[in-house]
């Protein structure tokens, strides 16, 4: 396919959706990075049928221009570009701003999908291209990339954790957390059994950019978070590592 679609700059869908997305999430514009012509073409009807907007760019130099020159919502981003490497592109990405990306590999690129996430990828979703799965995840991504802040007040059996106060209590007894620490757990709390990568982590809890921290600080926070729940009689939630991953917090 060419480089940037359509050439015009006019959007490509503008009916109304078979069965609307809610309210807050109504006509979502997703840019598609793919120089896969066939699953772009399916993915074009699909996902207006399913509610969004789509613009379309077949290398990283089309998407540029079009990140440039139009409000992106979410951008779904196939690392095999054939004008250079889709991690580098993230990078880019991921310097400028924080959009909600979902990157597309194959089966065996199990690294690049690693190093996908750790540069603060939102999701992944692997070839052959499922476009309901694919519907799926942008919904999942969007959903929690645009949802308010936080509650003000998380609870989990003997645990809550308050937003106001920024203070974590056990049955009415504040837990003695660091501020960071307290940010790190407030984070995972907002999205249960989300898993975030280091570099979701470095980027929104740290407020640094991935490469520029040592994710080991994030692996002696989570322990200590862990040591001081269980000193207090905590057994959940808890904070899990996903291997190769990163972490959630499962209730």
């Amino acid at each position: 396919m060419g480089p940037v679609s359509p050439p015009d700059g006019r959007r490509i869908v503008d009916t109304q959706p078979l069965e609307p997305l809610r309210a807050e999430l109504t006509r979502p514009v997703v840019l598609l990075v793919d120089d896969d012509a066939d699953l772009v073409t399916m993915a074009e009807a699909f996902l207006h049928r399913d509610g969004f907007t789509l613009w379309t760019a077949g290398d990283a130099r089309g998407a540029a221009a079009l990140l440039r020159e139009h409000p992106i919502d979410l951008l779904v981003l196939d690392l095999g570009l054939p004008d250079g490497n889709g991690l580098d592109f993230l990078r880019g990405v991921r310097a400028g701003r924080h959009l909600p990306v979902i990157i597309v590999t194959g089966w065996a690129e199990e690294r690049e999908r690693v190093v996908g996430l750790e540069l603060g990828a939102d999701d992944y979703v692997v070839k052959p291209v499922s476009l309901p799965e694919l519907a799926a995840r942008i919904r999942a991504v969007l959903r929690r990339t645009r949802a308010p802040a936080d509650r003000p007040v998380h609870e989990f059996g003997r645990l809550t954790i308050d937003n106001r106060s920024r203070e974590a209590t056990v049955d009415g007894e504040r837990l003695a957390l660091t501020p960071l620490e307290y940010t790190l757990l407030a984070f995972l709390a907002a999205a249960p059994r989300q898993v975030f990568s280091a570099g979701q982590l470095l980027t929104h809890v740290w407020g640094t950019e991935p490469g520029r921290e040592d994710h080991s600080a994030i692996a002696e926070h989570v322990y200590r978070i862990r040591r001081k729940l269980t000193a207090a009689g905590v057994t959940t939630p808890k904070i899990v590592t996903v291997r190769r991953v990163g972490y959630r917090l499962d209730p």
